[in-house]
């Protein structure tokens, strides 16, 4: 960008401006090992009452990261610490989930014989339809009977 004074003016000089790139960076999101996680939580519960903050400003961390960490391992999530978070379902489903998939293909398997003997009547029916126009032409009536 050119831009222009009104001392460089006077001179007839222009003054150019040099672009400045943005100074902050993309944040990245952190990601803690189990190791690092089990360490600070130890050391946080070992701190006395008035120090447990210095712990938590020292590591940048905020009190939702060691309570999230603590229950984690309490319940005995170690493995599930170090990466991504992992579904805890299995890859077969919950017994509800097998219990309502077994109930929808009963359910399959009624609707198919239902469509089944459904298909085989309108057959019938149509054969039906045929020969009775059949028998009208045999018997000469040129136009079917009305209903009533």
């Amino acid at each position: 960008m050119i831009r222009s004074n009104s001392s460089a003016e006077e001179t007839g000089e222009a003054v150019t401006e040099a672009v400045v790139p943005d100074p902050a960076p993309r944040p990245v999101r952190r990601s803690f090992t189990a190791a690092y996680r089990l360490a600070v939580v130890a050391e946080y519960e070992a701190a006395p009452r008035g120090e447990k903050g210095a712990v938590l400003r020292r590591e940048g961390l905020y009190h939702s990261h060691i309570k999230e960490w603590t229950a984690a391992r309490d319940a005995g999530a170690l493995t599930g610490l170090g990466g991504a978070r992992r579904s805890t379902r299995s890859s077969k489903g919950s017994a509800k989930d097998r219990g309502e998939v077994a109930r929808l293909r009963a359910q399959n398997v009624r609707f198919t014989a239902q469509l089944t003997q459904t298909r085989t009547a309108l057959d019938i029916m149509g054969e039906a339809h045929e020969l009775l126009e059949m028998l009208s032409e045999s018997t000469g009536t040129s136009t079917p009977p009305r209903r009533s």
